[in-house]
């Protein structure tokens, strides 16, 4: 059904390190973005996976590169393209410090950390000249779910939209709830496990990349 398309999805969360033994990080099992992977690979896509640091299996028929920071995984989604497709699934760290070499010790006051911005790789994918004909953002909510993913497809440039609430137990639960949030609407699907949701979402990923190669809009 994928054959000859070329798909990137990144999954996982990135460490951004502070010093030796510490780090700035998201809270990612990387489990859905690896369920959408195999998900694509059973389809017949070639798949590159860009995965943040996380103790899980690569998939069967999928390339995967390993990564630990955001400026390391937007190098990666760069020199992976041209891409049919992306998926964002990553949950990268929005910002970084730069490390200390000795590990900072405890003392009477904390350490006063100087946040620099990490790159937003799903916007600067969005406005790359080799921008993949779909571009799938995910959006991890707490509130007002919908409203704030649906300001961030167009914001971001994304053709799509993938949010849910993570308020609960989503991040490294196994279950997942999601609204697909696209320029036609919103779908909102049941609660259903992780890699049903993969199944289902790369599904429509195959028909929206098989769509545009006909010039239809998705």
């Amino acid at each position: 059904m994928l054959a000859a398309t070329h798909i990137i999805v990144t999954a996982g969360p990135t460490h951004e390190p502070i010093d030796p033994v510490r780090y700035l990080a998201n809270r990612s099992s990387g489990r859905q973005g690896f369920s959408i992977a195999e998900a694509l690979a059973k389809l017949g896509a070639r798949v590159t996976l860009i995965a943040g640091p996380v103790s899980l299996p690569t998939p069967p028929g999928v390339n995967r590169i390993d990564v630990e920071t955001a400026l390391q995984m937007a190098a990666a989604v760069d020199a992976a393209l041209p891409a049919d497709a992306a998926v964002m699934v990553a949950a990268v760290a929005d910002w970084r410090v730069t490390p200390t070499v000795q590990k900072i010790k405890k003392g009477s006051r904390a350490p006063t950390l100087m946040l620099v911005e990490n790159p937003d790789i799903l916007a600067t994918l969005a406005r790359s000249p080799q921008r993949p004909r779909l571009l799938i953002g995910f959006a991890a909510e707490t509130e007002r779910v919908i409203d704030h993913a649906t300001a961030k497809r167009v914001r971001k440039g994304a053709d799509w939209i993938v949010a849910n609430d993570v308020s609960g137990d989503v991040m490294g639960g196994d279950a997942n709830a999601i609204h697909l949030i696209t320029a036609s609407g919103t779908e909102s699907w049941e609660r259903m496990p992780k890699e049903a949701v993969a199944e289902r979402l790369a599904a429509r990923i195959a028909d929206a990349v098989l769509a545009t190669t006909k010039g239809m809009t998705v």
